[in-house]
């Protein structure tokens, strides 16, 4: 089974609410991502200890095992370009393939129980990371290789939609709704 791959800009999402999860960044301080990422850990464990955690509802749609392998690597690929933003004048990242990797790390192969662990992990690390940001840092340029340019104000929301984005995909509860 194979999944179209999503070539769609996002970068928008910073500053419009998502008309898909209902997500808004624009409302969110970035002083509060890292809290707010950890706050989503929890729907992570109910989704990857769920019965049919690795079964896909459709041909074209990730498993909640697909979408939280690709949360772990996007947390671990945050927290590295944030490192980044942090230690460098304006870097350039490097293009990652998102489909390619699911393929070729074999998402739907995994360890539920060690997936979880790793994305749990690994985003208390980047929360860290995000909670050790002060005052002008939060200024400081990063750019991808498409050419998008961040602040790390603005990285950390287009992160934070990500990781809620994904959230709303296995579940389908649109942002907001969960706490209600």
């Amino acid at each position: 089974m194979t999944i179209t791959p999503d070539t769609k800009d996002w970068t928008w999402v910073v500053e419009l609410r998502c008309p898909e999860c209902g997500f808004d960044a624009s409302v969110v301080p970035a002083t509060e991502v890292a809290a707010r990422l950890r706050a989503e850990v929890p729907l992570w464990e109910k989704a990857l200890t769920a019965e049919g955690a690795g079964e896909r509802p459709d041909p074209a749609t990730w498993s909640a095992l697909e979408y939280a392998c690709h949360v772990r690597d996007v947390c671990g690929l945050y927290d590295r370009r944030l490192h980044r933003m942090l230690d460098e004048d304006d870097p350039l990242y490097e293009n990652w393939d998102q489909d390619e990797t699911a393929v070729g790390e074999r998402y739907a192969e995994q360890d539920p129980a060690e997936v979880l662990a790793q994305l749990t992990a690994g985003a208390e690390k980047l929360a860290a990371t995000f909670d050790s940001v002060t005052g002008e840092q939060w200024q400081r340029p990063g750019r991808r290789s498409d050419g998008a340019v961040f602040t790390i104000d603005t990285f950390s929301r287009y992160l934070l939609h990500d990781v809620v984005h994904h959230g709303w995909d296995v579940t389908g509860v649109e942002a907001g709704d969960a706490a209600e």
